[in-house]
């Protein structure tokens, strides 16, 4: 890592074009490290842009510059251009281009010869970066940001807004501290950033206690409709487009609500079935202890992710994919009932 990073400082001692870029439905993280390091970049005279495949959720909207970033569904035109124009390209928290979305992957994969740096901290990183700093052991890509940062010497340089968009990362990916992806390191990069004087109340309040009626309306049917399978100590939620629409549904609204399934005393499993117009059914999984979600993510819903923490989608019907999901539990029964043991 050592040599990686004096290699980038080399390259980052003279002016570049630089186009930062995020996962497709940009989460907390992914925001705050894409803004952290565009603002790091950018105050060290270099032009950069921070790019996301689609719109920024309602709620990170108030993150500091978050307006600024530059939404390829909206303007491929300037997004085509500014990555065409790029010297150098870093790509952070997703670590295979897919995670960017179909024609967003093919806009990626067409400047392949062009440096990339992957800062990510999923597991199977694909071969695509000059730079590869990837470390699934990591909280979120905030921390490595942070990291990435002092690394470079950059340490002096984090101001407040900087700190609120690491915090805001590192809060969302650690669920509020209580994921077992906290580490003490965590906890000591929080309290340097929270020396910048931000306000942490603030931020958790925007982030969780800052719901419109519909996504509150929203989030009582999700509860309501939220079924628990003692038998394998598995909760799920299914929401449709529908019920969704019902409730003026935007990207982001349903952000935590698989936890609510994992918060049931015995249960180890969550799943939360949403169907999407362009994106067929998403499926959000959690689960505790030694239970991989990402395990049973990648191997039926083409997803993945980390231990506890997972994704997956699929263009089955929404009917469907629940049922696959009901169907494949009992293979993972064994590793259900033991999962805290």
């Amino acid at each position: 890592m050592s040599e990686e990073i004096e290699q980038l400082k080399q390259t980052l001692s003279k002016p570049n074009k630089i186009a930062v870029i995020i996962h497709r439905n940009p989460d907390g993280d992914a925001m705050g490290a894409g803004l952290a390091l565009k603002e790091y970049l950018s105050k060290k005279g270099h032009q950069v842009e921070l790019i996301s495949p689609n719109e920024v959720p309602d709620y990170l909207r108030w993150l500091p510059d978050a307006e600024k970033t530059l939404v390829f569904d909206r303007d491929r035109k300037t997004v085509k251009q500014k990555i065409s124009e790029a010297d150098l390209l870093f790509t952070l928290d997703f670590n295979d281009f897919s995670r960017t979305g179909s024609q967003m992957e093919e806009l990626l994969e067409k400047y392949i010869d062009k440096p990339y740096v992957m800062i990510d901290h999923h597991l199977e990183p694909k071969a695509y970066a000059k730079y590869k700093f990837s470390d699934p052991t990591k909280s979120s890509t905030s921390e490595m940001i942070y990291e990435f940062i002092v690394n470079l010497g950059g340490k002096q340089m984090i101001d407040k807004h900087m700190a609120t968009n690491l915090y805001t990362g590192i809060m969302t990916d650690t669920g509020s501290f209580k994921f077992p992806n906290t580490t003490a390191n965590t906890h000591l990069i929080v309290a340097d950033l929270m020396k910048t004087g931000i306000d942490t109340n603030k931020i958790q309040i925007r982030i969780y206690d800052s719901f419109d009626s519909d996504k509150l309306h929203l989030l009582g049917l999700a509860l309501n409709k939220l079924i628990f399978m003692p038998k394998y100590k598995t909760a799920y939620i299914v929401l449709s487009k529908e019920e969704l629409n019902r409730f003026n549904y935007r990207k982001g609204d349903t952000e935590g609500f698989v936890n609510y399934g994992l918060a049931l005393e015995d249960s180890n499993f969550a799943a939360l079935f949403s169907e999407n117009d362009d994106e067929g059914v998403r499926i959000s999984f959690r689960s505790k202890g030694k239970f991989p979600a990402n395990e049973f993510a990648k191997k039926y819903f083409n997803g993945g992710g980390h231990l506890n923490a997972a994704g997956g989608r699929t263009k089955q019907s929404l009917n469907d994919a629940v049922q696959l999901f009901l169907d494949k539990l009992p293979e993972f029964k064994d590793k259900l009932l033991n999962a805290n043991e």
